[in-house]
């Protein structure tokens, strides 16, 4: 018990701050400061970049305003949740997104302005939401064996009259188009009312890879990956097609190694 206690109280954790606001995001940062155990890895002023810095950070907690540019609080969650799974705390001045903020298992909701104290709540409540997601992780066997999971095979998809199914071997990419998505096989492009996102959750990622925030690849049409730069990568396809593989999604380049033929 001894053991865990001292395991607990020592335990860092890694903290990114996001708001268009610079003074809001010194508030939160000079507030963090405070507390023991706190690493402000990153701060970001628009949704795209908060997208990019959890993704390449992996922070503990994240303070997130909903209101961002380019993409809100809860896209940003969205894009995030196949990779990455932090305990968020929103920090906003509206007061109507509370339901849907605890609906996506936020920690806390803060309306700015706020307290040192009702700050302080909010910090505790991320650690315990964290502790929570552990020891369930812990308690599951299935989470601790990924392998065994079951996913997709084959896409139920409607055609003018008809319903096809489309083998997912057959599908060279996947496209967001808005609340839509593209199948692209070697002859035509299928649309199904689905977002990427929670498309990719059933996905096999030994074979569907993420290469930007509107493209899953099929790594068994991949033909060449050639360097661009600052990072960034493109990806050839059998069929000619050429995407471009963005640096916020480079830590995915591992699964060409890994994966077995």
């Amino acid at each position: 018990m001894e053991t865990i206690l001292i395991f607990i109280f020592f335990m860092t954790y890694k903290v990114l701050i996001a708001d268009d606001e610079s003074v809001s995001r010194r508030v939160v940062r000079n507030l963090l400061e405070i507390e023991k155990g706190v690493e402000i890895v990153a701060e970001a002023a628009t949704g795209t970049e908060a997208l990019g810095k959890i993704l390449h950070y992996k922070p503990d907690i994240i303070y997130l305003d909903i209101r961002l540019p380019e993409a809100d609080g809860f896209e940003v969650l969205k894009e995030i949740s196949a990779f990455h799974q932090p305990a968020v705390v929103f920090t906003t001045i509206y007061t109507q997104y509370a339901i849907q903020a605890f609906e996506v298992a936020a920690a806390d909701y803060l309306v700015k302005p706020f307290s040192e104290l009702r700050f302080k709540m909010s910090f505790e409540r991320a650690k315990q939401t964290l502790s929570f997601g552990r020891s369930k992780e812990a308690d599951n066997p299935v989470a601790r064996r990924p392998g065994e999971l079951k996913y997709l095979k084959r896409i139920l998809v409607k055609e003018k009259q008809k319903q096809l199914f489309i083998n997912l071997e057959n599908v060279l990419y996947i496209q967001a188009e808005g609340n839509y998505i593209a199948l692209h096989t070697e002859s035509k492009k299928f649309i199904i009312c689905e977002k990427l996102f929670q498309l990719e959750d059933r996905l096999n990622p030994a074979d569907f890879v993420r290469v930007s925030r509107s493209h899953l690849v099929n790594l068994a049409h991949v033909r060449e990956i050639e360097s661009y730069f600052n990072g960034e990568f493109f990806v050839f396809l059998n069929n000619g097609t050429r995407l471009k593989w963005t640096r916020f999604y480079k830590d995915n380049l591992r699964f060409f190694y890994t994966r077995e033929v």
